[in-house]
């Protein structure tokens, strides 16, 4: 079902608005690569802060029009969805606290969203955020980028053809070492601010990873959850650390850690998981690897594009084995499959995507809520409502 008085977009890249990621913002710049990787998506329209003059700024950098580059968000949403040529989606890329009425603006209007993790920084925003999308004809993905791996694909396909069998353990950490000492720069600030980020430090910024690329993975999620967060560094207000207990509804249990004060490390994400039959093994920085163990007999390592790669795991990779791939191309996998099902859907069809949408938000903020509710409680065991 198109958007009213929007052309067809077949044979066109998807036009793209996007909110926040104007200059010095970090997370902006990795969007916009995505979203241009695969010719998908082009840029032509941006609020891109909420300083008036740093969003004009930023808009002039990226070569936008002048005509296109707004102040605010909501004046945004409300041209660009009066314009002929106006955007077809719109990447929102702020702090958290924005997440919700940032897309709410846009999806009243039938605008897809393309946005950053975790969904909001508070539970009520992110069932709030859920009714919207429920309520409108636009689309909305979540950019959990690390689903985007081809080696993340091939453990959740083998997952699910039963190469593990019944899977018993889930352990999966993200340490980060950032953070270790107090920090004040444009990252650091918003991130352990509560009313920026949310009442969760790590576990929202990391955790939401982690705890996603389980549940990806395994098709599984928790129904209670054990948690104790800590906040290392004097005065911070959120927590740098977290050591959780999960327990899944299959009866599989597991461990997660997300820390950002743990030195020597940068992006140390990885998964282990293990049933009956099998385990596997993903590292992050090593992310053309997986290794998969059955019982009892050697490992193996199946590598990106290499002997025992799932064909249907091919699309999700554009080089030669050999050659390095993972952050950026994983993200512009979601951008692909998000622009894919937004064509899918102007067409009338039925939309099929891997990408994560507003479920794996909604359950990503109630992981965050569980983990605070717990670690108040001492560590108490705390059921994900």
């Amino acid at each position: 079902m198109a958007i009213e008085g929007k052309e067809n977009t077949a044979n066109r890249p998807l036009r793209l608005g996007m909110v926040g990621g104007g200059k010095d913002a970090f997370i902006g710049a990795v969007h916009r690569i995505a979203a241009r990787l695969d010719a998908s998506f082009e840029l032509v329209a941006g609020a891109l802060s909420s300083t008036p003059e740093k969003a004009q700024e930023s808009g002039r950098a990226l070569g936008l029009n002048d005509d296109r580059i707004y102040d605010s968000y909501s004046d945004m949403a409300k041209r660009e969805a009066r314009l002929k040529d106006g955007i077809d989606a719109v990447a929102i890329v702020t702090p958290n606290h924005v997440h919700y009425p940032a897309a709410r603006e846009f999806l009243k209007r039938g605008i897809h969203v393309i946005c950053d993790k975790p969904l909001t920084s508070t539970l009520a925003d992110a069932n709030k955020l859920a009714k919207a999308v429920e309520a409108s004809s636009g689309l909305f993905f979540l950019t959990h980028n690390y689903t985007g791996y081809p080696m993340v694909r091939q453990a959740r396909e083998m997952v699910a053809n039963g190469d593990l069998g019944e899977i018993r353990v889930v352990q999966v950490e993200y340490p980060q070492d950032w953070l270790t000492v107090e920090q004040h720069n444009k990252q650091a600030d918003w991130r352990t601010d509560p009313t920026r980020s949310g009442a969760g430090g790590s576990t929202g910024d990391i955790g939401t990873h982690a705890y996603n690329l389980a549940c990806f993975i395994t098709g599984q999620t928790a129904e209670s959850l054990a948690a104790d967060l800590q906040s290392f560094v004097p005065g911070r207000q959120v927590d740098d650390n977290g050591h959780v207990l999960l327990r899944f509804a299959s009866g599989a249990r597991g461990m997660l850690w997300c820390s950002q004060v743990a030195p020597g490390n940068e992006n140390n994400l990885k998964i282990r998981i293990y049933g009956d039959k099998g385990g596997l093994e993903w590292h992050q920085e090593h992310p053309n690897h997986l290794h998969f163990t059955p019982f009892g007999q050697p490992q193996q390592l199946i590598t990106r594009g290499g002997a025992g790669m799932l064909e249907s795991v091919g699309p999700t990779t554009r080089i030669p084995p050999g050659h390095p791939e993972g952050y950026l191309e994983g993200f512009a996998n979601i951008y692909k499959e998000a622009a894919d099902a937004i064509r899918a859907h102007q067409s009338g069809k039925a939309v099929q995507t891997l990408v994560p949408g507003i479920a794996e938000g909604v359950a990503g903020v109630r992981f965050v809520d569980a983990c605070v509710r717990s670690s108040s409680r001492n560590a108490a065991w705390v059921k994900l409502t």
